[in-house]
């Protein structure tokens, strides 16, 4: 009996260590890093823009003299333009819409070369758009294309044309449509950067020459390369 208690005190003398042991302490894993939220394209913004154009001025116009048949020639031209735009987007990941407006002073002029005839030259004063955007969101970068109505005031020149006729010049508001594409990069949270290509087709119009007599049909139109820069709100 007394054997029994000795082994029994020498094994609880054995395994108090062990029992007073402080217990494992499991720590959880340090949390994952939040991943970066991809860019928000949504918003309303207002920028400049600036660019280069190309244009084509067609003046189908024509008249029989004697064994001749003469011909007005293009009073195509280039120049540049540059101006405001403001629009609003919207992001349906990873589709962007929007609409945007701009307006550009111009300087893009042109002439026939002084081949003669009727209308000589033509400028584009002013111009601008309303179009809708459809683009394709890659985080930061936004590859779209854009289309819409499009205006422009233009002036034609009609300098000593065929018999010597009197130099005079008038101006007219042309209505049209355009048609493009552009990238678009957020560089920080509220500025963005752009390249955007477009053509544009004013359509045809019909400008009176009182002093020379006759009216003349002009059918304008441009390519453009434009730069801009916009803040979104």
């Amino acid at each position: 009996m007394n054997k029994a208690l000795c082994t029994a005190a020498l094994l609880a003398m054995t395994l108090s260590p062990a029992l007073a042991a402080d217990p494992a302490v499991y720590e959880p894993a340090p949390a994952a890093a939040p991943i970066s939220s991809a860019y928000d394209w949504t918003g309303f913004y207002i920028g400049l823009q600036a660019g280069y154009g190309w244009s084509r001025v067609d003046q189908p116009w024509s008249a029989v003299g004697g064994p001749f048949v003469f011909t007005q020639d293009d009073a195509d031209g280039d120049g540049w333009l540059g101006g405001v735009h403001v629009g609003y987007n919207r992001q349906f990941t990873p589709w962007v819409l929007g609409i945007e407006g701009d307006f550009e002073a111009s300087n893009i002029d042109g002439d026939d070369g002084g081949s003669g005839g009727h209308i000589n030259g033509f400028e584009f004063e002013w111009l601008g758009s309303v179009r809708g955007r459809v683009g394709y969101a890659m985080d930061r970068l936004l590859l779209y294309g854009t289309g819409g109505y499009a205006f422009m005031r233009g002036s034609a020149d009609a300098v000593e044309g065929f018999g010597g006729a009197v130099a005079e010049s008038h101006s007219a508001t042309f209505h049209g449509w355009t048609l493009g594409a552009g990238a678009e990069y957020a560089v920080t949270g509220n500025f963005t950067i752009r390249a955007e290509y477009r053509y544009t087709d004013f359509g045809a119009k019909r400008i009176s020459f009182p002093l020379n007599g006759y009216d003349e049909e002009i059918d304008p139109s441009f390519h453009a390369v434009r730069l801009g820069a916009s803040y979104k709100f």
